[in-house]
């Protein structure tokens, strides 16, 4: 998404992680996604890649640099324990030790600091969204969606409406066309996509 705010056009390379290329791997050895290849580096962390595209150009001015110590926050609560709680609430199979319902419960002290940021503007720190509405968003779709019924009826309705606006954005929309895996040889598939009837 921040790719495509800034208008970078990169060359895609859709992977399946089950299956991961010997070429992303040769690059990252970390095995993870995104892999972003620049001709002095390599960044590996979502993070630091989105940092890099709006360095680049921020025509949304998503990086606010008043807001950047409670950005840094945010997404640090979001990138620790939230993800950690998280993963166990979704994956809670693998995780005996205590039931679906109480990593849920734990995972949502962080929308409970969400909702009330919420009630304050109409974006987590601002009334038009930052860098922290576009790191955070990814993961409170990943929550909703583990168990989409009990969280529409939930009581966050600021939260709610928040992703709501996003998943529904065209922003999003654009950035999720699905494409076919890459393989070695496949012609370059070039995000943000092409106007159509334009020569890739």
């Amino acid at each position: 998404m921040s790719l495509h705010c800034a208008s970078i056009t990169v060359e895609l390379r859709e992977v399946f992680l089950a299956n991961k290329p010997e070429a992303m791997l040769a690059l990252s050895s970390k095995g993870t996604v995104p892999v972003l290849q620049l001709s002095d580096q390599v960044l590996d962390e979502s993070l630091d890649v989105m940092h890099w595209a709006l360095g680049q150009s921020d025509p949304e001015n998503w990086l606010r640099p008043e807001l950047q110590d409670q950005t840094a926050a945010l997404i640090a609560t979001n990138d620790g324990p939230f993800k950690t709680h998280l993963d166990q609430y979704k994956y809670w199979d693998r995780y005996p030790a205590e039931s679906q319902a109480m990593y849920r419960q734990r995972a949502e002290q962080f929308l409970i600091q969400l909702e009330a940021l919420l009630t304050s503007h109409t974006f987590l720190l601002a009334d038009r969204p930052t860098l922290v509405d576009i790191a955070i968003f990814p993961f409170i779709r990943q929550f909703a969606f583990v168990d989409k019924p009990w969280f529409d009826q939930s009581g966050y309705s600021q939260l709610k409406h928040w992703l709501d606006y996003f998943l529904n954005s065209l922003l999003f929309l654009e950035s999720m066309k699905k494409i076919p895996a890459w393989q070695p040889g496949d012609q370059a598939q070039l995000f943000p996509w092409p106007a159509s009837g334009t020569d890739q």
